[in-house]
């Protein structure tokens, strides 16, 4: 991994803990999925690095809405070395 993605997912990763701490529970408990949304980001970006965890993010809280699913959405995991 180079130092720029390492950085990138570092930032994102202390915007999305920010997120946690300060206004999530200003909000309460409202996420349709588990686990959380941004707890899905963290994980997402920790495991298939900034780019495509951003890309599998946004694609969670697309489907977040109340016509949406509900229930356990776990983050995948990443594709097989060589495929």
């Amino acid at each position: 991994m180079s130092a720029v993605t390492a950085i990138t997912g570092r930032l994102l990763r202390g915007t999305i803990r920010g997120w946690q701490l300060f206004a999530a529970p200003l909000l309460g408990a409202n996420c349709r999925y588990a686990p959380s949304c941004s707890h899905y980001a963290a994980e997402a970006i920790a495991r298939h690095g900034p780019a495509a965890g951003s890309w599998l993010t946004l694609r969670r809280l697309l489907r977040c809405h109340p016509w949406g699913g509900a229930g356990w959405d776990p983050v995948p995991p990443p594709p097989a070395a060589g495929r």
